[in-house]
């Protein structure tokens, strides 16, 4: 039977660390903003953007959400973006998805300055996270987070086989970068991927992290003895319970560390976003924080 990875108890590990940067930077009148733009009603995100703004308020960070309503034109967020870009006061900014279908995604994220891309979506930061480049840039929170589970429950990378099922650019695709980089050898599957080779590789994989948004997707053929398997996906079934894109029943028996869901990965995003928030405005004010801070 699996040992769970419990990422709400992570989460809050990390979150007392941010909070414990925050109070660095207010020893030299510094006070981190966050800028959160959401255009239309969606439910969702609605419902995260409240989130991030409870939680940034319990560690020290000033947020604030700008909503507009879905009939906003593209150039108008993007003068929004040109005009918290020049604010000295934000560190970050953030635009949250989805956005309605007249608005270009990546015109949005282009928009939003390098030194202030809190979600790692710019094309400067992951042309960094794919030339593996040193030094602290932004990097797409919910990937990151994953890597912060791993080295908390101290998995080993280097020399591993790792499996990365799903490429978007807000997952998949920076997770692969991200295991490359700490040297794992890894194969990112997709809708593309035969069943027969999709299988194999899963079944040899050491590591499977798994963001398809199709629920219960690996099946225990899937998976081999031992493996880690994160499961970043989140479904809502009709019935209105929530299930992951892992058919936990069936993989947990077989896994030696699995994440649940809900409780695994989800709470890890939030909590990256506000590190990588004090991180930028350390970046911003040159402030130097502790050594090692983020290795919980």
């Amino acid at each position: 039977m699996a040992e769970l990875i419990d990422g709400r108890l992570i989460a809050k590990e990390l979150r007392a660390a941010v909070k414990a940067q925050v109070e660095v930077l207010q020893g030299y009148n510094v006070v981190p903003g966050l800028a959160v733009i959401l255009v239309g009603d969606d439910p969702a995100s609605e419902i995260y953007v409240r989130n991030k703004g409870r939680a940034a308020e319990k560690v020290g960070v000033a947020a604030q959400t700008i909503r507009y309503a879905a009939d906003l034109s593209e150039a108008e967020v993007i003068a929004k973006i040109a005009e918290l870009n020049a604010d000295p006061a934000i560190d970050a900014i953030l635009v949250q998805s989805p956005l309605p279908e007249h608005m270009n995604e990546q015109h949005i994220q282009e928009a939003i300055s390098p030194e202030k891309d809190v979600d790692g979506f710019h094309p400067e930061n992951v042309g960094k996270l794919f030339a593996n480049r040193h030094g602290f840039f932004p990097v797409a929170n919910t990937p990151r987070g994953v890597m912060t589970m791993l080295h908390h429950e101290h998995v080993e990378l280097a020399g591993k086989n790792a499996v990365v099922v799903g490429r978007s650019v807000l997952v998949g695709t920076p997770m692969f970068a991200l295991l490359q980089r700490e040297n794992a050898t890894v194969s990112l599957l997709h809708k593309y991927t035969p069943d027969a080779l999709r299988h194999q590789l899963l079944r040899q994989a050491d590591i499977i992290v798994v963001a398809t948004g199709v629920p219960e997707l690996i099946k225990a053929e899937d998976v081999q003895p031992g493996a880690v398997v994160i499961d970043v996906g989140i479904n809502r079934m009709e019935d209105g319970h929530l299930v992951g894109d892992v058919d936990f029943a069936a993989v947990e028996p077989i896994a030696g560390k699995i994440t649940p869901v809900p409780g695994g990965v989800g709470p890890m995003t939030i909590a990256t976003l506000l590190e990588t928030t004090v991180e930028l405005a350390a970046q911003h004010h040159d402030v130097t924080l502790e050594a090692g801070w983020q290795n919980i």
